[in-house]
């Protein structure tokens, strides 16, 4: 969780405003949708449905609009037609990137995403460019008020991989396929997960200590995560906690 969940984590400090918290809906939503038109509206059946209506839950989207949502992807309601892509680049220092978007014109998004890139001081790179730095993971929250010790016992149990501080949370990692089993366990135990889903996790990290540079890149990673098309935004960056505490953006 390292490198991402910090800045996102500081990003979060400054509140939530009603128009962010509508963009992330809608983010969710399109997610949701896309999961019920490549695995079907059953839940029992398509994990990555689960995932995703766990994940709508947990930013507390209405059931109704979910249901909706379900009902859009596999067909039973009009409505556009998402497809994923991914992008990747680095910003200043090397910083490797990986942008994952839905979206309904490919080639808009990613006109759009490669002048972000432009504008503030990154680049774009090939396809796989990046990406053997990262690992696909899945990440449940879990809330600091629970022990230690106690989150790591029954999510190791179920098949976690780690724990780790992550700030306000317990960050447990999983492979990909036991997310949703980790999540019912904790769950099951009294340890109420405050989050579950699946992440792009580095594999080696680029340490950045100087509050100009790390300025600059959370600059481009913030105005990237703002992009509606864009649904995730992984960096390999670490950003000691006395910057980010600096950052406003």
């Amino acid at each position: 969780m390292s490198g991402h969940s910090k800045w996102a984590t500081t990003k979060y400090r400054k509140g939530a405003q009603d128009s962010a918290r509508a963009k992330v809906f809608a983010k969710i939503i399109r997610q949701v949708e896309v999961a019920a038109r490549e695995g079907g509206s059953d839940m029992t059946a398509n994990a990555s449905l689960r995932t995703m209506y766990a994940k709508a839950r947990d930013a507390s989207v209405p059931i109704d609009t979910i249901e909706r949502a379900i009902k859009r992807g596999s067909g039973e309601l009009e409505g556009v037609r998402y497809e994923a892509v991914a992008y990747e680049g680095y910003a200043v220092e090397g910083v490797a990137v990986i942008v994952e978007c839905l979206t309904d014109n490919r080639n808009r998004t990613g006109a759009e995403v490669r002048n972000i890139f432009s504008k503030l001081g990154g680049s774009m790179a090939e396809p796989g460019a990046v990406s053997w730095q990262f690992e696909r993971k899945g990440i449940v929250g879990v809330p600091r008020s629970f022990d230690e010790d106690r989150v790591m016992e029954v999510a190791m149990e179920a098949g976690a991989e780690d724990l780790a501080d992550a700030g306000d949370h317990w960050a447990v990692t999983t492979d990909p396929h036991d997310l949703m089993a980790v999540r019912g366990a904790l769950d099951q135990a009294g340890l109420a997960p405050s989050s579950s889903d699946l992440s792009m996790v580095p594999t080696t990290s680029i340490d950045v200590a100087d509050a100009g540079t790390a300025r600059k890149i959370l600059r481009l990673l913030e105005a990237l995560e703002d992009h509606d098309d864009v649904q995730n935004v992984y960096a390999n960056v670490e950003i000691p906690e006395e910057v980010l505490a600096g950052y406003d953006g």
